[in-house]
C-alpha cells in the first residue's frame, strides 16, 4: 500500500504551550513534540514544571526549551517570545492554555455570591483568562503575520459557552476569550492565519483530582455526561493537535467543544 501521509505532522512549525507545567498543557505540548514540531516553547509560571516538561520531550526525542513566564503580564510574555524566537527562529504555533485563577489560587476569593463579590477580586480571573491571552497574542501575531502563515489555539471552560453557578467572572472572562478567537479570525485570514477555541469541560488534571476521589461526588459529576467518563488530557491535545496542523487550514474563528457531551454545539 502507498504510504499515507500524517495530515497530523507539523512538518517543523514551532509551538509556544502557556501553562504547559501540568495538565492538559503539558500534553498538549507532549503531543506537539511527537509530532515532528521544529520546537517546543514550555511556559509555566513555575519554572520546575516548564523544565520537567521540556525534559519529557526531549528524551522522546523531540525539541523544546522550559520558560518561566506570567502570561497576564505583557512585559513577561514579550520576553518569552522573544527567548523563543532566538532559540527557534519563529513561532509558528501559540496554545493559550494557562487558566484557572492564576498562580496562587489559594488567594482567590471563594464561595461568595456574585453581588457580593469584592471587585477587586475579579483581577486573577480576569488577567489569566482575558488579559493572558490578549498579550500572548498580541506578543505572537506580528512574526505570523510577517511570515503568513500561523496557529492560534485558546483552551477555554465550558463555563464561557454554558455558564456556571458561581464562577461568573470566570465564565465571563473564558467567553471574551473566544470571542477574541472569532475577531482575530476575521483580522487574520487574509495572512492564512487561523485562530479557534477548544472548549472543555471535566478533565483530570491536578486541579480537580482530590474531588475524583470522592465516589459520591464523581456520580453526580458523570450524571451530566453523555459519555460518563472524565475527560483526559489526551482528549484535549488532540483536538489541539489537530487546529495546530494543516489538517484544519481551512478551519478558522470556531469553537469545539472537547466535553463529553456535557453540552452540544449546533
Amino acid at each position: 500500500m502507498e504510504n499515507m501521509q500524517n495530515i497530523l505532522d507539523l512538518n517543523g512549525k514551532v509551538g509556544l504551550v502557556t501553562g504547559a507545567g501540568q495538565g492538559v498543557g503539558r500534553q498538549i505540548a507532549l503531543h506537539l513534540g511527537a509530532h515532528n514540531a521544529g520546537g517546543v516553547i514550555v511556559n509555566d509560571f513555575h519554572l520546575e514544571r516548564a523544565e520537567a516538561v521540556a525534559a519529557e520531550i526531549e528524551k522522546a526525542g523531540g525539541k523544546a526549551i522550559p520558560l518561566q513566564g506570567d502570561v497576564s503580564d505583557f512585559e513577561s510574555v514579550a520576553q518569552m517570545v522573544n527567548v523563543g524566537n532566538q532559540h527557534f527562529g519563529k513561532i509558528d504555533i501559540i496554545v493559550n492554555n494557562a487558566g484557572n485563577s492564576g498562580a496562587n489560587p489559594e488567594l482567590v476569593e471563594r464561595g461568595v455570591p456574585f453581588w457580593e463579590s469584592n471587585p477587586e477580586s475579579w483581577d486573577p480571573w480576569l488577567d489569566v483568562n482575558l488579559r493572558g491571552v490578549l498579550n500572548c497574542c498580541r506578543a505572537t501575531i506580528p512574526g505570523m503575520v510577517e511570515r503568513k502563515e500561523g496557529r492560534i489555539i485558546t483552551i477555554m471552560s465550558d463555563a464561557g459557552r454554558v455558564g456556571e453557578q458561581g464562577l461568573e467572572v470566570y465564565s465571563a472572562a473564558k467567553a471574551g476569550a473566544a470571542g477574541l478567537m472569532r475577531s482575530i479570525a476575521r483580522s487574520l485570514g487574509r495572512y492564512m492565519i487561523t485562530a479557534n477555541t477548544v472548549a472543555i469541560a471535566a478533565t483530570n488534571t491536578p486541579a480537580i483530582t482530590a474531588r475524583l476521589e470522592d465516589e459520591e461526588v464523581l456520580r453526580k459529576m458523570l450524571s451530566h455526561y453523555v459519555i460518563r467518563r472524565v475527560g483526559e488530557p489526551s482528549d484535549v491535545a488532540n483536538m489541539a493537535l489537530f487546529l495546530a496542523s494543516d489538517a484544519s487550514s481551512w478551519i478558522t474563528g470556531q469553537t469545539y467543544p472537547v466535553n463529553g457531551g456535557y453540552s452540544f454545539n449546533l
